[in-house]
C-alpha cells in the first residue's frame, strides 16, 4: 500500500513506508511539556502512531488550579503515517529538530496553540533494549530537547498566554515497547517483574540538564546517562556522563513518589550537585495517565474510527498510591552547584515510575 510517506526518502526497509516491520508493538511517538517560570501552569501533549495496530492517538493535558484537564483522541490510522492529526489535535513539524507546533482546536471546552523552539540540538539517548526472558520488552531510540514555549492555552473560556519565561521539554521516540491491549500470556523464565524509571529534564537560564535511569529491582542500572548542555550547543556539544547518581531520595508514605532527590554528575573539575524539590501538591504532580500512559486511554488502544473525550482529574482527591497513579511527573525546582561556578536555579520535572519491587527504596 502506497502512502504520502513513500514520496520522501525515509524508507528503512524494502517495503512501503506504511509497514514498520513485523513486531505488533512498534510505535512512533511525540511528547511535549511546557510550564510557566514558577511551575504553576503546566501542559503536556502526547501523539503516537502504531503502524501494526493501525491506530493513532493523541492527548492534551493541562494543570490549572489543582485540576488536571485531559483531552483524549484516538482514530484508525488507515496506514497513513504522514497525517499528524487525530480529531482536534494536530502536530506540525515547522523546522525538523528545531521547531514544532501543537494545535488543539476547541473540543470539550479546551483549546491551545503552542510552539516549541529548541534551545540546542537534541540529544540522542543510549538505545533502550530490554528483554523479559526470551521476549523483547523494549527496543527503541529517543531524542530529547529542552525548549522555549510560546502561544496560548484556553480552559473553558479562560485563555492565558504562554509568555516570557515559559520552558519545557519535547522528545521523539520510536521502536518497540508494550502498546495497545496487553499480551495475556506469561513468559516462563522471565524472572521477577519490575520496572524502575527516573527522568529529569531541567531548564536553567543558560543551559539544560538531562538525567535518566532504568534499573532492575535490585537497583542496578541497565540504561543511564546525564547531559549538561549549554544553549546553542550542536550535536557534539555538552558534557556527557554515563555514571550519574540520584541520591537522598525519600519516598512519600503511602505512595511510590519521591519527595525530592539530589542528582550527582561527575565533571572534570569535580562534581555537579543538583537538588530537586517537587512543588507542593496537588498542582505539583502531573499524572501520566492523563496523556495515555495506562488507564482506559492507554497508548495504542483501539477506540473505533474516531473517539474524543474529556477527563477531569481533581489532583487533591485522587489516591496517589493507586497503581494507575504510580507514573508521574513531579514539577520541581532545581538548584545546581558545581566547582568554580555560580549557583544556578531552574525548573523542570522529576518523572518517576516504580512498578513492582525496588529494593533500594524498600518497595
Amino acid at each position: 500500500m502506497l502512502t504520502k510517506g513513500d514520496d520522501f526518502p525515509i524508507h528503512q526497509t524494502p517495503e512501503p513506508i506504511a509497514y514498520s516491520g513485523s513486531d505488533r508493538n512498534f510505535y512512533d511517538r511525540y511528547f511535549f511539556n511546557g510550564y510557566s517560570p514558577d511551575g504553576s501552569e503546566f501542559v503536556a501533549v502526547a501523539f503516537g502512531v502504531y503502524p501494526a495496530l493501525n491506530v493513532a492517538d493523541a492527548h492534551v493535558s493541562i494543570i490549572r488550579d489543582g485540576v488536571q484537564r485531559c483531552l483524549h483522541a484516538s482514530r484508525v490510522l488507515g496506514m497513513e503515517r504522514m497525517d499528524l492529526t487525530v480529531g482536534p489535535i494536530r502536530i506540525e513539524v515547522v523546522a525538523p529538530l528545531q521547531t514544532l507546533k501543537v494545535t488543539l482546536e476547541r473540543a470539550e471546552g479546551l483549546a491551545l496553540e503552542l510552539t516549541f523552539e529548541g534551545r540546542s540540538f537534541p540529544i540522542e539517548e543510549p538505545r533502550f533494549t530490554r528483554r523479559s526472558g526470551p521476549r523483547m520488552f523494549m527496543d527503541y531510540t529517543r531524542l530529547t530537547q529542552n525548549v522555549r514555549v510560546a502561544g496560548w492555552i484556553d480552559v473553558d473560556g479562560d485563555r492565558r498566554e504562554a509568555g516570557a519565561g515559559w520552558a519545557g521539554t519535547r522528545d521523539r521516540s520510536w521502536g518497540i515497547r508494550p502498546v495497545g491491549a496487553p499480551d495475556p500470556q506469561p513468559t516462563p523464565g522471565a524472572g521477577l517483574a519490575g520496572f524502575f524509571w527516573q527522568w529529569t529534564p531541567l531548564n536553567f537560564a543558560d543551559r539544560s540538564v538531562f538525567f535518566h535511569v532504568n534499573a532492575d529491582t535490585e537497583g542496578k542500572p541497565w540504561n543511564t546517562r546525564a547531559v549538561i548542555l549549554p544553549d546553542g550547543a550542536d550535536a557534539d556539544g555538552g558534557w556527557h556522563s554515563d555514571v550519574p547518581r540520584m541520591e537522598d531520595v525519600t519516598i512519600k508514605p503511602g505512595t511510590r513518589h519521591a519527595l525530592g532527590g539530589t542528582l550527582k554528575i561527575p565533571l572534570e573539575q569535580g562534581q555537579a550537585s543538583i537538588r530537586l524539590e517537587p512543588l507542593k501538591a496537588p498542582g505539583g504532580v502531573f499524572l501520566m495517565r492523563g496523556i495515555g500512559y495506562g488507564g482506559e486511554w492507554r497508548h495504542g488502544a483501539l477506540k473505533g474510527e474516531l473517539a474524543v473525550a474529556r477527563e477531569d482529574i481533581d489532583l487533591a482527591a485522587v489516591d496517589m498510591g493507586a497503581p494507575e497513579n504510580w507514573h508521574i511527573q513531579a514539577i520541581s525546582t532545581a538548584t545546581m552547584e558545581a566547582p568554580g561556578e555560580p549557583v544556578r536555579h531552574g525548573v523542570g520535572v522529576f518523572e518517576q515510575l516504580i512498578a513492582g519491587p525496588y529494593r533500594p527504596y524498600g518497595i
